[in-house]
């Protein structure tokens, strides 16, 4: 599977949180293939919607509660991620 990343779209930022993109991309890729690598760890037969569910929860936990509370992931994009994990594991 390859390493997922995330990336801010620039046009929904505040100029505060533009000047930090840089810094915030890194710091969500980093808690996502976290969460990644526990929920695949953990996955025991769960269906993707759940794993969907698992990464979030994980990559929440990895992150600032305030970068936490704005994190609102592509949901397309992260079953992409959970597909991988349930097709690796199985």
């Amino acid at each position: 599977m390859t390493e997922p990343h995330v990336s801010l779209d620039a046009t929904e930022l505040s100029p505060a949180a533009e000047r930090l993109r840089g810094p915030l991309e890194a710091q969500l890729t980093s808690a996502l293939r976290a969460a990644v690598d526990k929920v695949g760890v953990a996955y025991a037969g769960q269906d993707v919607e759940q794993v969907v569910a698992q990464l979030v929860t994980e990559t929440k936990a990895g992150l600032h509660p305030d970068v936490a509370a704005g994190f609102l992931p592509d949901h397309d994009e992260l079953r992409t991620v959970a597909l991988a994990i349930v097709r690796e594991r199985r």
